[in-house]
């Protein structure tokens, strides 16, 4: 498979000897257990527990590396300073420009100089690594159609930041978010909302037999609001849904529509959720 170069990726170097608590203590992975070669998935939330920025982050010699989307690199800078005071660290975008993934046979045996594993493709069953800088030409579509196959969301295309929980964009599965390693931002909120079984809002792939409309439609069932459409190739896509609302409808047989265009939802099999059936059993 091509390696492809995403253009719009961005990095921050966190180094100093204060490295890992300063983010321990802040961000939503537990990266005291993030493997030499392993990327994962994280963010840093509001008070109020929603994503405010979202990236990937890894080991990178004595520091960490944060891959975020570019438009969102110098506020997460801004912000990380702030929390900052007097720890010992140093907060700097790398001189590197982009990221690029590959997966397959490319990236099978990859050693740390060539890239680290994305987690989240991990738990789907597939190697995909990234690295900083280009190292490939391959169409972004590519990687754009694997993730959503794969039920791997991105900010912006498929949720708006400040709009959704951890939970929403199935990060409680995917190695982004810890409920052991103690507090931070937002912590006490993502935590009620996995005590008590709260999660309702979740990632589905649609799909349709037809070309999907495009991101942002509206998906109904008996012209109620089940979710709303993300990124879309073809007659595939990604949506976060109530899956009480959507799987109350599979029950009971009425047709799913994003807009016009009759779709079916599936929950990603690596999460292991199923749709609830009825009210009932979503508040279970």
């Amino acid at each position: 498979m091509p390696a492809v170069f995403l253009k719009d990726r961005s990095l921050l170097f966190v180094s100093g000897a204060e490295a890992q608590s300063f983010l321990q203590n802040l961000i939503t992975t537990d990266i005291s257990s993030l493997g030499p070669d392993e990327a994962r998935p994280g963010a840093l939330l509001t008070p109020q527990g929603k994503i405010l920025f979202d990236f990937m982050i890894w080991q990178d010699g004595d520091g960490y590396m944060i891959e975020t989307d570019a438009g969102q690199r110098d506020s997460l800078l801004k912000r990380l300073t702030m929390y900052k005071l007097r720890a010992a660290i140093t907060l700097a975008p790398s001189t590197e420009e982009g990221v690029t993934v590959c997966w397959g046979e490319d990236a099978e045996g990859v050693r740390d100089s060539q890239g680290v594993r994305d987690s989240r493709f991990a738990k789907a069953g597939l190697t995909l690594t990234r690295r900083a800088g280009r190292h490939g030409d391959g169409k972004e579509a590519l990687y754009d159609a694997l993730r959503i196959s794969h039920g791997i969301v991105s900010s912006g295309s498929d949720f708006a930041l400040q709009d959704a929980f951890p939970h929403d964009v199935l990060m409680d599965f995917n190695g982004g978010l810890s409920f052991r390693k103690g507090c931070y931002v937002g912590q006490e909120v993502v935590s009620r909302m996995q005590h008590r079984g709260t999660a309702r809002r979740r990632v589905v792939t649609v799909s349709a037999a037809t070309a999907l409309p495009g991101t942002g439609t509206e998906i109904t069932a008996a012209g109620k609001p089940v979710g709303t459409l993300g990124s879309v190739e073809g007659g595939t896509g990604l949506a976060i849904v109530r899956i009480d609302r959507a799987g109350a409808a599979m029950a009971a047989g009425t047709p799913l529509l994003a807009g016009e265009t009759p779709v079916s939802l599936t929950l990603p099999a690596w999460s292991g959720l199923v749709f609830p059936a009825s009210a009932d059993e979503a508040s279970a």
